[in-house]
């Protein structure tokens, strides 16, 4: 039976592992520039405590794998972490989220180890406002990135942008033409305060509400029926088959449908992108005295805990509201 039910009664199915920290991109609202505060090396942890933490989570409930970072493609072994995920004997979907500079080399090696989708993450159709962004010249290797993948049968190719007020909130509709276009599952996310610089403004957000209203003011938007615990609030556009989402993580949470368990690439376990506290399974990955069945048997322990801390909600909008002392770049999306 699951231990992975909270108190609220959400069953957790769906685990967010972050392979890295480090990241080929300097998105503005992520991280400085210059950022260097990465997590050390010999923290991180092997393919082998990756695969322990795995497989137990997907004998307690887990269905869904999703790899982040940072940047998880720069794991240099990544390809063989998805296919001993595949190789599991319940094997859960694999998914992953990348900025898609490295798709282009690696998107068919993934396909072929077991990775069924990826969300890669894209704010601009402006090659000069991206180098903007993200001080980086790579906005052609983002759409190589993202043809690689529909290429390899990664689909759907879910792109992820951020609106910012007075720096790309005026590419919504844009986007949503391009989008339909190639092919793309579009998802507009709110700015979120996990930026490690602290800069996050809630007055300078672009809200759910600004992006429904850009987008209706050129397109017919009707709202699915059913979101169940998904992340994104679809819609139908102009009568379909295209669809565009919504992800309204601070204006409207969706915390209560939330089935999401997060593990730091260092080997610490989230219940929540915005919790305060984590639990620790890299000590017992790299406890000694303990013999395979035991470090099992802990770690399902710890992640049940985890998960049975849980609060109802996020609290972005409560008033002693504390930013997380990571950044998103350290928890993994």
């Amino acid at each position: 039976m699951s231990m992975l039910v909270d108190a609220f009664g959400r069953q957790h199915r769906d685990l967010r592992v972050s392979l890295t920290d480090r990241c080929n991109l300097r998105c503005t609202y992520c991280m400085p520039h210059d950022f260097s505060e990465w997590i050390p090396g010999d923290h991180l942890l092997t393919a082998d405590e990756l695969l322990t933490v795995i497989s137990v989570a997907a004998e307690h409930g887990i269905t869904g794998v999703r790899l982040t970072g940072g940047e998880p493609l720069l794991r240099p072994d990544v390809v063989d972490i998805v296919s001993r995920i595949a190789a599991l004997p319940s094997p859960p979907r694999i998914a992953l989220t990348t900025n898609g500079l490295r798709l282009p080399a690696m998107a068919q090696a993934l396909r072929e180890a077991g990775l069924e989708r990826v969300n890669i993450s894209l704010d601009t159709l402006d090659p000069v406002r991206f180098k903007r962004l993200t001080y980086r010249d790579r906005h052609a290797d983002v759409l190589a990135g993202i043809a690689a993948a529909q290429e390899a049968g990664l689909l759907p190719v879910k792109v992820n942008a951020v609106l910012m007020r007075g720096i790309n909130d005026d590419e919504a509709v844009p986007m949503l033409r391009h989008a339909i276009a190639e092919g793309w599952s579009l998802r507009f996310i709110e700015q979120m305060p996990l930026d490690a610089q602290g800069a996050w403004d809630r007055a300078a957000m672009v809200t759910a509400d600004d992006i429904f209203a850009l987008l209706s003011a050129e397109f017919d938007l009707v709202a699915l029926p059913t979101r169940g615990s998904a992340p994104a609030e679809e819609f139908v556009v102009d009568g379909g088959p295209a669809t565009v989402g919504i992800i309204a993580s601070v204006s409207k949470p969706f915390c209560a449908a939330c089935d999401r368990l997060r593990l730091t690439a260092d080997g610490q376990v989230r219940n929540c992108l915005f919790a305060q506290d984590e639990t620790d399974v890299r000590a017992v990955l790299r406890d000694p005295s303990l013999d395979q069945a035991a470090v099992r048997t802990q770690v399902a322990e710890r992640l049940g805990l985890s998960v049975r801390a849980k609060l109802p909600g996020h609290g972005i909008n409560d008033p002693g509201f504390l930013q997380p002392a990571r950044p998103m770049s350290a928890i993994g999306g």
